[in-house]
């Protein structure tokens, strides 16, 4: 019986053990002669691992009893993850070592962090949910305020840690109103007592806190107040993995107890995550128009992005799910892409973060400047770019539901939206041309920003298979 179960979880297993032995052998050699190798090692495990699952066993298969599954849609969600975070190891490597900010440390957190997210989206019960979720936040926590000479980023690591610490105490409160009116913390056992129309007070409540306390993760609104200060402050390496693998996790494990513990009262929470999506996608739409900081303006993108995903929620069906993971998979290669231009923008050797240094960039990058033109319309939706694809996804399923006004809402949130994206796009072509960036010529950072651009050209042929899988996790999800 445990070795079947050990057999589940041995990707999970096998990061855990890598992240230890790598921790305990940085200790005793030469920390900072290891730190660089430490990184693509990890980078390269979590490659290796996302094509084991990728291709690995099929069908749903549970361990320990149930609180841990292993189906379609955790396998989508697990490649996702870990090929963003092995993505943003290799973007990060060449910038943190020249800032003297690539410590033994930061390979190591972010290996545990996708442990927890690994664990996350694979949950069957309250408890190992909580054990996933809190394994991500502590190393999170810890990476967000790695420049510790920074003011800003030990201010970003405090806000995240004591707004996380909240977070966490409105979903275990949920969590135990959900035990104590249902008598059990497995998701096979709550679905038995949480029907539509006989849900008791007790058990309302506990949903609305775990809705609160995962809302939090996914910085949907109103539980968004720490993202554009931790994007901000955070070193922009750090910031893209907050951008990326995180936000898939999280937006998983909201689809996971949503369906999972809560399948059979859709009906009962259809209009909170509903509620939750729009007010997401307009804060997001009208707070990034003010915005002059590319950071914190990628802030309150997220927080629009992450009410599109709602959106395919809110839906309830497996049209809905679907959605979610095409536009969640889209999202993560476009932000990808988007902090790989970030981090070459310097000036003098020092990061630059105001979209007014893009004045006139296309005259001195043509290349490049082509390339964020294609994510910037991507993320702003516009065809025929692979996020407007994205974006169709997601209205279609909330019209389908029943949801149109939520569907027409987004429309209007994305048109408003599209106009930092477009700024963007105007200053690097027709800005007023002033001191022009350093020519940064890394060439990882240039092979991830035009391999994001390429997908989203090219993706509209055939999602490159996507489609086809996300419908396949979707169907192992709501059945």
């Amino acid at each position: 019986m445990i070795q079947a179960d050990l057999n589940i979880i041995l990707p999970e297993i096998v990061l855990s053990v890598y992240a230890m032995l790598a921790l305990v052998g940085a200790v005793y050699t030469s920390k900072d002669g290891l730190a660089p190798v430490l990184t693509w090692v990890t980078a390269a495990l979590m490659f290796v691992l996302g094509i084991w699952i990728a291709t690995g066993s099929s069908g749903t298969e549970t361990a320990f009893n149930g609180m841990f599954i292993n189906d379609g849609f955790a396998r989508f969600s697990k490649v996702t993850i870990l090929f963003s975070a092995a993505a943003i190891l290799i973007m990060s490597q060449e910038y943190m070592s020249r800032r003297g900010l690539l410590r033994f440390e930061y390979p190591v957190l972010v290996a545990l962090a996708a442990v927890g997210m690994m664990m996350m989206v694979s949950s069957g019960d309250l408890i190992a949910l909580y054990m996933g979720l809190e394994l991500q936040s502590l190393a999170l926590y810890v990476v967000a305020a790695l420049r510790r000479d920074s003011v800003k980023s030990t201010e970003a690591g405090l806000k995240y840690f004591v707004l996380g610490a909240l977070s966490s105490g409105l979903l275990l409160y949920g969590a135990s109103l959900v035990y104590g009116f249902a008598g059990t913390t497995a998701f096979a056992g709550i679905i038995q007592t949480a029907h539509h129309g006989e849900l008791s007070l007790g058990l309302l409540f506990g949903l609305v806190f775990l809705i609160s306390g995962l809302a939090f993760k996914v910085s949907a609104v109103p539980f968004h107040m720490w993202t554009p200060d931790v994007y901000e402050g955070s070193p922009t390496p750090v910031t893209a993995f907050f951008a990326t693998a995180p936000k898939m996790a999280a937006m998983a494990l909201f689809a996971r107890v949503m369906h999972d513990a809560f399948g059979n009262a859709v009906a009962d929470w259809q209009q909170v995550i509903a509620l939750l999506a729009l007010l997401s996608m307009f804060l997001g739409a009208f707070a990034a128009i003010g915005q002059r900081d590319i950071k914190r303006l990628m802030a309150y993108s997220s927080i629009a992005h992450m009410g599109y995903a709602l959106m395919g929620l809110a839906a309830g069906t497996v049209l809905g799910v679907q959605a979610l993971l095409v536009y969640m998979a889209i999202y993560v290669t476009m932000n990808v892409g988007t902090f790989a231009f970030i981090l070459m923008m310097e000036k003098d050797g020092q990061p630059v973060t105001d979209i007014t240094a893009l004045n006139m960039y296309s005259k001195r990058e043509p290349g490049k400047a082509l390339a964020l033109l294609i994510l910037m319309f991507s993320l702003a939706g516009v065809p025929p770019m692979l996020g407007f694809f994205g974006k169709l996804y997601v209205l279609r399923a909330a019209y389908e539901a029943g949801l149109a006004w939520l569907a027409v809402a987004g429309v209007i949130a994305s048109v408003i939206g599209a106009f930092y994206y477009l700024r963007i796009v105007y200053y690097m072509y027709f800005g007023e041309e002033g001191d022009a960036l350093d020519e940064n010529s890394s060439p990882v950072l240039w092979g991830f920003l035009m391999a994001s651009a390429a997908v989203m050209v090219l993706g509209v042929i055939n999602m490159f298979g996507i489609e086809g899988a996300a419908a396949a996790a979707a169907v192992t999800l709501v059945n």
